[in-house]
């Protein structure tokens, strides 16, 4: 229960920023029966999980993120009652398909048996890989997704971590064809980190798992369904949300026992400044961002031609050619440089959702990785990139519109130089973000908390962040004890 001994305050907790850490934070205090109110500086909820209609009415484009497997199989969020309020999923045909030059793209099935027979003689090696991991998901995720701790499941936690904290260049060579270094590739891109790097391969292996659990799915209408949903649901709680409302200094805020802020180092820097030690605000400083992104979104007057027909089938797709191709295109992102031929991530969500369009054209969101900050136009590459495997796409492109590293800072500041993960997460970074590996949701100033992405697990609409900085306070401020939780992973 919450500690009574507590002088009076407007609210209990307050949170600042409404992305999927700071919602996950806000309804994991309301749940246990505290006062919460959501402070959002832009005009709607959301943070990276906002839609909007950015090339012309009625065409519904994902800003940020736009596939979910991380939603969907989140201990947090899927224990959420959020089909109540609005949410539905689409499940595309695959979860992710990887075109190749030469030969049939190498695709993710749902099922994983079928995803290693159709990578022939890696058949017996994805399945060893994998197959414990997607199996027992399920308890797994509670301690993948968390600090590091003494895990609950050690036994099975030492067998994945004998895996994931491989370099995924490393890893790769248990694998003897080409069609399941690719797949395992555009898995591994997503760290947005050199294929080199200790703990790449965690980020593959669980993208794999993920797809054989609960899948990749799109929700109905755009990533704004999610942000809704979990909005209309703290507020059944009795939570408040004020929007438009950017909080630039502590006084902006009305009285509470703690403040979560769903930010990064150098926004919570900003605002609390003078209340940290001078120690503690170094270290922040320190705090690394990584690569940024550039983003193309497009209305095509048709689907794109890719040369295999299975590639339509998939939600994801990830262009970038060979294991070898997609390290080096990585590396280059990450050596300060703008790779020729880019890994690209493209997502066909209108291919399996109507509402996306008003007619029978289709939305296309694509992306690549750059250096932070880079002000470069990648679209010239990011087309051909994705022409070697579509001839014809060009010709399809109605119209398009794109967001470099600049852009997407102004459009939600989390996002510095084009950030999308709240900071690296490399090793150093993994665990301890934002500056240490002890409690590293808290800070030296009483109740005031880091809630971000920029907390462990790190990036992605998963809400564990959010969720374990919540745990924290409810602890440190609140008074209360695991056994009074209402709502405990």
């Amino acid at each position: 229960m919450v500690n009574k001994q507590k002088k009076a305050t407007e609210f209990d907790a307050i949170i600042v920023g409404s992305g999927p850490n700071g919602l996950a934070a806000a309804i994991s205090l309301a749940l246990e029966g505290l006062k919460v109110k959501v402070f959002e500086a832009s005009g709607t909820v959301g943070g990276g999980m906002r839609t909007g209609e950015l090339i012309r009415s009625g065409y519904l484009h994902d800003i940020c993120s736009a596939i979910h497997p991380m939603a969907v199989s989140s201990p947090f969020m899927n224990r959420l009652p959020l089909d109540k309020y609005g949410l539905e999923w689409i499940h595309p045909v695959h979860p992710a398909a990887h075109p190749l030059d030469d030969e049939p793209a190498a695709i993710l099935y749902n099922d994983i048996h079928e995803t290693a027979f159709h990578l022939d003689d890696d058949e017996k090696m994805y399945l060893k890989s994998v197959e414990n991991i997607a199996e027992k998901w399920g308890l797994l995720s509670s301690d993948i997704l968390a600090p590091l701790r003494f895990p609950s499941n050690p036994a099975d936690m030492m067998k994945f971590g004998l895996k994931a904290l491989q370099p995924a260049s490393l890893f790769s060579k248990r694998f003897n064809t080409e069609r399941a270094k690719a797949l395992f590739a555009g898995m591994v891109a997503h760290t947005i980190l050199p294929f080199d790097k200790l703990a790449t391969a965690a980020v593959g292996l669980v993208f794999f798992a993920t797809a054989h659990n609960k899948g990749w799915p799109i929700p109905k209408g755009g990533s704004q369904s999610i942000a809704d949903a979990m909005a209309r649901y703290l507020e059944t709680l009795g939570g408040e949300i004020e929007t438009s409302a950017e909080i630039k200094k502590l006084s902006d805020l009305p009285s509470s026992s703690a403040v979560l802020f769903d930010l990064t180092p150098r926004q919570v820097l900003r605002i609390v400044g003078d209340d940290f030690p001078l120690k503690y605000r170094r270290k922040l400083t320190r705090f690394q961002y990584g690569s940024g992104v550039f983003k193309v979104d497009y209305i095509l007057k048709e689907p794109v031609p890719w040369k295999d027909h299975e590639c339509r089938r998939a939600g994801t797709v990830h262009v970038g050619g060979t294991f070898e191709q997609i390290a080096a295109s990585e590396k280059k992102v990450y050596d300060g440089e703008h790779p020729d031929d880019p890994f690209v991530l493209v997502a066909q969500q209108s291919l399996f959702d109507e509402s996306r369009t008003p007619d029978e054209k289709q939305t296309l969101w694509a992306y690549c990785h750059v250096p932070n900050g880079s002000k470069s136009d990648m679209t010239e590459k990011i087309e051909n990139q994705i022409e070697r495997f579509a001839p014809g796409f060009k010709d399809v492109i109605d119209e398009r519109i794109t967001m470099n590293t600049i852009d997407f800072q102004a459009y939600n500041a989390n996002y510095i130089g084009g950030d999308i993960n709240g900071g690296r997460q490399n090793l150093s970074q993994l665990f301890c973000r934002p500056t240490g590996i002890y409690r590293p949701y808290a800070t030296p100033a009483k109740g005031i908390y880091f809630c971000s992405s920029s907390t462990p697990p790190g990036g992605g609409v998963h809400g564990m962040c959010g969720y374990h900085a919540a745990q924290l306070a409810l602890k440190n401020e609140f008074g209360f004890k695991k056994s009074d939780l209402q709502f405990n992973l």
